[in-house]
């Protein structure tokens, strides 16, 4: 299933982090994938709350933390820019869909990155 709102098919997701050498695309791509994979859910399942919307977000997040290993391999790895950069992601993802009220702490609260 594709997204179909249309802000998330228009943003172009860890857009700072291509931009630099340090991270590796194909890595990347599979960060944007999940994000993505992030919005599918929350179209399909509708979350009615916030805590429905971070059982959706900590599980994305558990995703981000299994890429640590696929970063190491490729000489980079997610530090302060990444991390930041992801979490605002994160919090794009809950203010599009109505969340504008969540914490980008909770959205992302299962992360070891």
């Amino acid at each position: 299933m594709a997204v179909s709102n249309e802000q998330v098919a228009g943003h172009a997701f860890l857009k700072a982090l291509y931009r630099s050498d340090h991270y590796p695309d194909e890595v990347l791509d599979r960060g944007k994938g999940i994000l993505l994979r992030l919005c599918e859910r929350v179209e399909t399942e509708r979350p009615s709350d916030l805590a429905a919307l971070y059982a959706l977000t900590q599980a994305a997040t558990e995703e981000f933390n299994d890429l640590q290993e696929a970063f190491r391999e490729a000489g980079s790895e997610l530090e302060t820019v990444a991390r930041e950069e992801t979490a605002g992601d994160f919090w794009f993802v809950a203010r599009v869909y109505g969340f504008e009220d969540a914490d980008v702490e909770k959205l992302i609260a299962t992360r070891d990155w």
